[in-house]
């Protein structure tokens, strides 16, 4: 079980493993030196925990001024514990629930993997490189303050270079975006479908993005 801390503006305070829910309380408790109203989120990845278990930690939190509790689970006999002690429980597949991790991780600095569709109303952002295997559908806006790369169809929003890196770049299977943005550069995707069925990439090239094979030189 993963529970991720955050303060009232989502800002994260801590993401902590326990497989003892014993030894929980006890490392909580120096968090009621926290004067600010705090938010928890527990991800339970194929484990089941019972309502006496989510009580006891129910209990603890609310000692030590929670805003609120969500659980993320696949596991039925949790989110089922979770309804009954009405704390907001929410069942996810286990994919779904280890792309939630991935973004929520207090690593998140870094590069980030997502496998599977980002949907309609979907915001994916990364501080790093963002790679999706996957389609972006489009009202589906993905960000990095690197590079981005769709091993997928790219029909929605795509946001490369977000810190002003120009020579940043957005790379897919198929390239058919509703937005492209590149650091202050924006192109509107075009009307027609792409006929070519090779991965291409968007660069930026004198104030403008332009888009080209994206060919993976071999040596011979």
């Amino acid at each position: 079980m993963k529970i991720l801390i955050n303060n009232i503006d989502d800002k994260d305070v801590e993401m902590i493993s326990f497989t003892d829910l014993d030894k929980f309380h006890e490392n909580f408790k120096k968090y009621s030196s926290i004067k600010e109203p705090l938010k928890v989120k527990i991800f339970a990845i194929n484990e089941s925990i019972s309502s006496q278990q989510l009580s006891k930690l129910k209990n603890s939190f609310e000692k030590n001024n929670i805003h609120s509790i969500n659980i993320y689970s696949n596991n039925r006999e949790t989110i089922l514990s979770g309804k009954s002690l009405k704390i907001d429980s929410t069942f996810v597949q286990e994919q779904e629930a280890k792309n939630k991790l991935n973004l929520l991780d207090s690593n998140k600095n870094g590069d980030i993997l997502h496998e599977g569709t980002v949907r309609s109303g979907d915001r994916i952002s990364s501080n790093g490189n963002l790679c999706i295997i996957g389609d972006v559908n489009p009202g589906a806006i993905v960000s990095a303050r690197k590079n981005i790369f769709v091993w997928g169809k790219l029909l929605g929003i795509a946001f490369a270079g977000k810190g002003g890196n120009k020579d940043a770049y957005i790379a897919s299977l198929y390239l058919n975006p509703l937005q492209l943005r590149i650091a202050d550069v924006i192109a509107i995707g075009p009307k027609e479908k792409p006929k070519n069925y090779y991965p291409e990439i968007a660069v930026v090239d004198k104030q403008t993005i332009n888009i080209k094979p994206f060919l993976v030189e071999t040596k011979n």
